[in-house]
């Protein structure tokens, strides 16, 4: 358990700000998936634009916003979507369990290319204390594992079997899909079609191909065509 009483949510939406009050513990599991009971979360039922100063967010800026007049639904999407202030211990705790987890991600997926066999997780994690990598308590391991892997390929020999996929993403799921492919592969070949299809030849590690996949498929709706080379 943490000792602060209270943080502060804060979600900015086209140039308008929304900040609620929560209690830290809760409200991390919450955004975390591991409640789903909203009480006893919030601190206070207000909306603010600056919780600081105390000004609260006006009903007009919230009914364009949100839609919806329940303040307590408003304070849900704000939690769900918004930027949560971590406590010390909260982000220290956090960043340890990722930190773990891309461990163990990159000890399953990689080999010593002179040996041909996994690292041990202690001499990967020995590794991560000599390179300068942020770890990001909220995003999957697998999406920081690239940027970790990079950091690391300057003291630590890795090698792992690649996949080359190429990816169609019909119009409409273009944008989102865009970013689940940038941060989980490297682009060989990128090409927006005239019909506004999104075409991209991708390489990815072998270890994460599968779940690639899945993700494309859950965002475009099984509509993506996927073939590999």
């Amino acid at each position: 358990m943490t000792d602060a009483k209270y943080v502060t949510v804060r979600l900015s939406i086209e140039g308008d700000k929304f900040e609620i009050l929560v209690k830290p513990d809760p409200a991390l599991e919450y955004k975390t998936g591991k409640r789903t009971d909203f009480s006893n979360i919030l601190v206070s039922d207000e909306i603010y634009s600056d919780a600081n100063k105390g000004s609260r967010a006006s009903s007009e800026k919230l009914s364009k916003h949100f839609k919806i007049k329940d303040t307590i639904e408003i304070a849900k999407q704000i939690l769900s979507r918004g930027e949560l202030s971590l406590t010390t211990d909260q982000r220290r705790r956090m960043v340890e369990e990722k930190r773990k987890q891309i461990v163990q991600f990159i000890s399953k997926n990689f080999v010593d290319p002179k040996t041909h066999i996994p690292h041990p997780p202690v001499r990967i994690e020995s590794a991560l204390n000599d390179v300068r990598v942020t770890i990001d308590p909220f995003r999957r391991a697998e999406d920081q594992a690239k940027q970790v892997i990079d950091a690391l390929r300057k003291i630590l020999p890795l090698k792992s079997e690649v996949s080359v996929l190429t990816i169609t993403i019909p119009p409409q799921y273009a944008a989102q899909s865009y970013s689940v492919l940038k941060t989980t592969g490297s682009f060989r070949n990128e090409q927006w079609l005239s019909d506004g299809s999104l075409r991209v030849v991708v390489e990815v590690n072998a270890g994460t191909k599968g779940a690639l996949v899945d993700r494309i498929g859950s965002a475009t709706r099984g509509s993506a065509q996927i073939t590999e080379s």
